[in-house]
């Protein structure tokens, strides 16, 4: 059988309150991984869940032995939960998906294609299924970390990215909440990693409900986001000493 890639894949989804869409998005993952790598790993992230996420996914794990489980014991924030997917995996390529199954995880197939020429592959939304004022939210999000920051990745916050395992060695990841994919991304930018970016389609939630919109969480990003600048500097800082993106 002919594999996708020669390189060991780490897939994981951090998941909170998911109870709802776990299931069917680790079964396409069980599917899909053995066309892609023969080493394969499948991790769910239980990100301190209250409605059952937890004991199924230690069912699953039961069920596949290519699935397993890292849980928290109380809800760290959706930063908390992407670190312990990235530390915890083992892959030379590692790729995440949220666990509300709002991508069609078949599109990791060319996400892979692409990895082989590039360090990173950010992907964005497209034809985004989320309300009006979510769609504004991540366009003024976008429009601040570039002006401030220097990032330029169109969606950094799109859940639907594959890393190269030479670049989460180093890299620093710091932010519990929100703000984790532009810290990661501006790292891997500012250190001169290839970035490749990528639209796949973004689906309608089936089930459950997000907490991206959450007032809370939104605060939360925005003083990370002062954080940020203080730890990493300014685009137009003398602070800011890694190397520009090559790509």
């Amino acid at each position: 059988m002919a594999f996708l890639t020669e390189k060991s894949i780490s897939v994981f989804f951090p998941a909170h309150n998911e109870i709802a869409n776990l299931e069917p998005l680790v079964q396409h993952a069980v599917k899909l991984c053995p066309e892609l790598s023969r080493d394969y790993e499948i991790i769910i992230v239980n990100d301190g869940s209250s409605d059952g996420t937890a004991e199924l996914a230690d069912s699953l794990a039961e069920l596949y032995d290519r699935v397993r489980v890292i849980h928290h014991d109380g809800n760290r924030g959706y930063g908390g939960a992407l670190q312990s997917g990235f530390r915890g995996a083992v892959g030379d390529l590692v790729f995440y998906t949220d666990g509300d199954a709002q991508f069609d995880l078949g599109e990791l197939r060319e996400v892979i294609l692409l990895s082989a020429g590039a360090d990173v592959v950010s992907c964005y939304r497209v034809n985004r299924q989320d309300p009006w004022y979510r769609i504004l939210n991540t366009w003024l999000f976008e429009k601040v970390v570039f002006l401030f920051l220097g990032l330029r990745v169109r969606d950094p916050d799109c859940a639907f990215k594959i890393y190269h395992r030479h670049v989460l060695e180093q890299i620093k990841m710091t932010s519990e909440g929100a703000m984790i994919d532009v810290e990661m991304l501006l790292q891997a930018q500012r250190s001169g990693f290839r970035i490749v970016q990528r639209g796949v389609r973004h689906l309608p939630r089936k089930a459950g409900v997000s907490s991206g919109g959450n007032v809370r969480v939104i605060f939360r990003a925005m003083g990370e986001m002062l954080r940020m600048l203080r730890l990493y500097g300014s685009r137009f800082s003398s602070r800011n000493s890694l190397k520009a993106t090559r790509d």
